[in-house]
């Protein structure tokens, strides 16, 4: 039986409807089997992407091979001194002149006779050029020292001189304020401005005029 047949029947339809009335169930039935036709071909629907996070400046230097630390959720914390870790991102205001300070209170290293532990607040300024130096990477470098031993002293230098050739800076200064020992305290202050220009100026201002004022220390 051809489609027509099925809406409107045969001359010798035996069904007692008059000839060439529309049978309602048939067409229904019609209907339902070009739509499972209809729904068997159609190509199916691609599932929505899921939407884009918002590119934040850890996820952008990632993709440029700069910060790779930064919520990395599986971190390795160095047991021994490895300025490796330190990363940086770009200064996206290179044209301002601006300090950035970090304040790192839990700075440990080791005695390098006695091998017992050393505790100090370090406090690291810097004015950047075109790179900045990425917290969490300090955070790894600075945890690295806790195994390293060397006087208080060489401790700020080599961190001074480590962030010279990550980043390059206009001007740094490292401070370490160390806890006492033997009753005595030891704050090594190491500063560097670039050579040839007027930081190199404002370093040695700086330093001659370091700590003209000192604090009052009480025990820490």
């Amino acid at each position: 039986m051809d489609m027509a047949e099925a809406l409107f029947g045969s001359d010798d339809d035996a069904t007692g409807k008059p000839e060439g009335s529309v049978d309602t169930s048939a067409m229904a039935a019609i209907a339902a089997h070009l739509a499972r036709e209809d729904a068997g071909s159609a190509p199916a629907a691609p599932a929505p992407a899921p939407a884009a996070a918002p590119a934040g400046r850890d996820q952008v230097e990632t993709r440029a091979g700069g910060v790779t630390l930064l919520g990395n959720q599986h971190t390795q914390y160095p047991t021994d001194y490895d300025p490796s870790v330190l990363e940086t991102f770009e200064n996206k205001h290179p044209g301002n002149d601006y300090f950035v300070k970090f304040n790192c209170p839990e700075f440990t290293s080791l005695c390098p006779i006695t091998g017992q532990p050393d505790f100090a607040t370090i406090y690291i300024s810097y004015v950047p050029d075109v790179r900045m130096v990425e917290s969490k990477s300090l955070k790894l470098y600075l945890f690295s020292f806790r195994n390293h031993g060397d006087f208080h002293e060489d401790c700020m230098n080599i961190i001074m001189k480590d962030l010279i050739a990550l980043m390059d800076p206009k001007y740094i200064e490292v401070w370490g304020k160390f806890t006492p020992r033997g009753g005595i305290s030891i704050d090594p202050y190491c500063n560097y401005g670039r050579p040839g220009t007027r930081w190199e100026e404002v370093a040695w201002t700086r330093l001659s005029q370091h700590d003209l004022y000192p604090e009052k220390v009480d025990n820490r």
